[in-house]
């Protein structure tokens, strides 16, 4: 796949849902110029969304004031160009062992959230952040290839 050199995007956001759909175009513009397919955009958008959706409802609880500091970047993993989005939030940490998906045999709304981040990226990677917080790191090959 000719990926096109793309510099890496930073940015800094507010924790709130206002704020999704500029976090939104942006991977959504990276992908575009990486030349990513538009399913896998899409898978992408969706993953950020449940990413940063997740970061406000449990690490800052719906309270105003958290930051979500959000990097996109494209690199050449294992021969592969790769979509890699770095988020920390500065909110309550837990222990990343237990950031799971609900049992999905039980049907309600709801708590799905790690599990479509997990179907639409290739990897999906929690640490805790030094002081408070979390990381979490997420990658997507950018041809659609080996996932």
């Amino acid at each position: 796949m000719n990926v096109p050199p793309i510099h890496p995007v930073r940015m800094s956001v507010f924790a709130e849902p206002a704020c999704l759909p500029i976090v939104r175009s942006a991977v959504e513009k990276l992908c575009e110029l990486a030349n990513m397919p538009a399913d896998g955009t899409g898978d992408v958008a969706v993953a950020i969304d449940e990413a940063v959706g997740n970061i406000i409802r449990h690490a800052y609880a719906d309270t105003p004031g958290g930051t979500i500091n959000i990097s996109l970047a494209i690199r050449q993993v294992c021969g592969q160009p790769r979509l890699v989005i770095r988020l920390r939030d500065f909110g309550r940490g837990g222990d990343p062992q237990r950031f799971r998906s609900r049992d999905l045999s039980k049907v309600r709304p709801g708590g799905l959230g790690v599990h479509i981040m997990h179907q639409c990226m290739d990897s999906v990677r929690y640490q805790k952040a030094r002081g408070t917080g979390t990381i979490l790191v997420m990658t997507r090959c950018l041809d659609g290839g080996t996932r």
